[in-house]
């Protein structure tokens, strides 16, 4: 006997908790880099940053808070720079490597 399953009653999958330490956050963002979507990732960094405190991001990466708010919305295209300063305040960069043919 199978069971339907309502998706709109499941909760809504929150990363945030998983996003704890630089090795998790590289591996995150090297696998949301691949989606070559620039909302995404700045919905990603949004996730990390909400994990780590969006008030000490901000004062780290010297944007005020609700710039990085709006910066990291799911609708978004943040600036190159505002993506670079969020990821030096939570300790990663990224990198570029070649792609496997």
């Amino acid at each position: 006997m199978s069971t339907t399953v309502n998706i709109d009653a499941l909760p809504d999958f929150d990363a945030t908790q998983y996003l704890t330490d630089k090795a998790t956050i590289a591996a995150y963002l090297t696998d949301i880099l691949q989606a070559n979507d620039a909302g995404v990732l700045a919905a990603a960094l949004g996730d990390i940053a909400r994990a780590h405190g969006m008030s000490s991001i901000a004062e780290s990466a010297g944007i005020t808070r609700e710039a990085l708010y709006k910066a990291l919305r799911a609708d978004s295209a943040p600036r190159f720079d505002t993506v670079n300063k969020v990821c030096a305040a939570l300790g990663v960069r990224l990198v570029v490597e070649p792609i496997a043919t």
